[in-house]
Parts: C-alpha cells; sequence; structure tokens
C-alpha cells in the first residue's frame, strides 16, 4: 500500500475507534453545549499552533452553530512566527489576559479546548481560568501522547486533568501515523478533531431540536440567499462576538 492509501487507511480506521471509544464522551460534550445555548450562554473555543483550526472549525461555518466565540490570539498561532508561538503558549499568566477581553464570558456557556500534549501551560490555565469564571469545560486532547510527557506547567498539570470532559483522539504518540525511513509522517489530530467537534455540533442542535429550542444555524455564504439568512445573527451577536 503506497503511504498516501496507508495515511487515508490510517484516519478511517482511527475515526472508527473513536466514533466508538469516545461515544459518550462526545454525548456528554454535545448535552452541555445544548445545555449552554438554551440558557443564553456561547461556545468558547481556544487553540494554539496548529490546533487553532479547530478553535476555528465550528466558527461562522456552514451549518454550524451562531453563537460561537472563538478565542484567537495572533502570538499563538503560525502565522506570525512559529517558533515564538511555541514558546508563548508556555507562558504563565496569558490565559486570564485573553479571557478578560472576551465579552460574552459574562453570558456563561461551555470551553473547548484543543492540545494534542495537554502538556503547555496556557492551554491548562485557559481551563483554568474558565472555571472560575463559570464556564464549562471540555477538551480534546491526545491521553496516551499526553501521559507521557512532561508538563510544563508549573504545578505539573495537563489538560486532561482540569476539564469537565476529556475526549482522547486516540491517535499515535507524536501525531504522525505513517512510517517512512524511519521518520513518521501523516498527522491526525486535526481531521479527527474536526470530526469530533462537527459531530457534537449535529448533536447538540438535535438535542436543541427536541427541547424545542431549534439551534440558531449559519448557511453557506456561498449559496442563493446565504448571506441574507445569516446576515441576522451576526448583527445580534457582533457587539459580544469580536470576530464576526
Amino acid at each position: 500500500m503506497i503511504a498516501s492509501e496507508t495515511y487515508m487507511h490510517n484516519v478511517i480506521a482511527l475515526a472508527e475507534k473513536v466514533r466508538v471509544g469516545q461515544a459518550e464522551k462526545i454525548e456528554a460534550a454535545a448535552r452541555l453545549t445544548a445545555d449552554a445555548l438554551e440558557k443564553g450562554g456561547f461556545v468558547f473555543t481556544f487553540g494554539t499552533g496548529h490546533s487553532h483550526m479547530l478553535a476555528e472549525e465550528i466558527f461562522y461555518r456552514a451549518g454550524g452553530l451562531a453563537r460561537v466565540v472563538p478565542i484567537l490570539e495572533d502570538a499563538l498561532m503560525l502565522h506570525r512566527a512559529a517558533a515564538r508561538s511555541s514558546a508563548l503558549e508556555r507562558m504563565s499568566g496569558l490565559a486570564g489576559m485573553l479571557l478578560d477581553d472576551i465579552d460574552a464570558i459574562r453570558c456563561g456557556g461551555v470551553l473547548f479546548l484543543f492540545s494534542n500534549s495537554g502538556c503547555n501551560t496556557v492551554a491548562v490555565e485557559m481551563a483554568e481560568e474558565a472555571k472560575k469564571r463559570g464556564l464549562s469545560t471540555v477538551c480534546v486532547t491526545n491521553i496516551a501522547h499526553s501521559a507521557r510527557m512532561t508538563s510544563r506547567h508549573p504545578e505539573g498539570k495537563k489538560l486532561m486533568d482540569v476539564c469537565g470532559v476529556v475526549i482522547d483522539n486516540m491517535g499515535a504518540y507524536g501525531d504522525a501515523s505513517v512510517e517512512i525511513g524511519g521518520k513518521a509522517v501523516g498527522a491526525t489530530s486535526t481531521v479527527i478533531g474536526a470530526m469530533i467537534m462537527e459531530a457534537i455540533v449535529c448533536r447538540t442542535a438535535e438535542l436543541l431540536e427536541e427541547s424545542g429550542h431549534p439551534a440558531e444555524i449559519f448557511a453557506s455564504a456561498n449559496t442563493e440567499h446565504g448571506d441574507e439568512a445569516n446576515e441576522g445573527f451576526i448583527q445580534k451577536y457582533k457587539p459580544l462576538v469580536k470576530s464576526l
């Protein structure tokens, strides 16, 4: 089997493993989310480095929930300075400052955190600070990888130690899944993380529909009448969601 097929085979097998093995955790996360939205709260998302892509995955997305607030800090992403972002995600005190700048926090809700290793300070402190502000917390991480790592948090905590719901992406140690020439390539955490989040969105919408509180859902802006359908949500939530 050539490497491209091996990678896709691995992803498909891993997706099925997660579907079965993490079903209860995904259900728990969806119920927290539906409850938060039903009470007027928001869904907050946060990740650093490549994990910031998962923080954006369900934001302003076709078929996505309208009340989503991504916590996006340029310095913690890769497009400014990748190596510097790695240094900053290990810095204590930054998480609280980022949350202080999020107006929608006062409405309550649930925070989703994404970190494959789950060992960097900013993600751990983000979960702790969010709980102080009354938010529920869910993380998507790699439990086996995290267990082998030494935490960079000052007290040795890991993301899986501090979140209310812990969803395992069940990937390989180091994330890459295909061995070529003694090296591993083909990371899986992003594609599996995106699958997990979209599954949670679907189940959340279903739960809200069942409870008689239909979810506010964005249409694709690239369909007929999509812009018109979304404009009401944008105007409604722009004062609280700066990224809209």
